[in-house]
């Protein structure tokens, strides 16, 4: 059964990833906005980590669906939702009023924080999921399944 649920896990983790890098490629330069928003890296990376991350969140994404080293990438998925976590509980104690820029968009928004609880409860979902699959590893319908030999079961 666990087999089964690492599956549901992997396909939706899998997919929010890629649809959240996915929505930022057109507008890279939002995607640095975004990342200044927040106020917590030095300026001279903020650049590096606005353009890398929405290819980082594309690769995991498909690494997921595709179940390729599924506890791998459900561990880096895990240290981007803690990092996301972090980040928006940051803002929040900061009274920072920014758009997460999840989704693409970012920077000072209106009235944002009244999203942040949501924005949170989310990204503390998906560390859930992250998590059961690097305790999980093997999935069904999985690349994992083709490269790697089963592990034996118990004595």
């Amino acid at each position: 059964m666990k087999e089964w649920l690492g599956l549901l896990a992997r396909l939706v983790v899998g997919g929010v990833w890629i649809v959240a890098g996915a929505l930022k490629f057109p507008d890279p330069a939002a995607s640095v906005r975004a990342v200044r928003a927040y106020d917590l890296l030095p300026p001279s990376i903020e650049p590096t980590v606005g353009h890398l991350l929405p290819v980082l969140e594309v690769v995991v994404g498909a690494m997921l669906v595709f179940g390729l080293l599924t506890r791998t990438a459900g561990a880096v998925s895990a240290l981007l939702c803690v990092a996301f976590i972090i980040g928006i509980s940051s803002a929040w104690a900061r009274g920072l009023e920014i758009d997460c820029g999840c989704f693409g968009g970012g920077g000072l928004e209106e009235g944002a924080s009244s999203k942040y609880p949501w924005e949170i409860a989310r990204d503390v979902a998906l560390l859930a999921a992250s998590l059961f699959l690097v305790w999980v590893g093997r999935t069904r319908i999985a690349v994992d399944n083709l490269l790697f030999r089963p592990v034996p079961e118990g004595p």
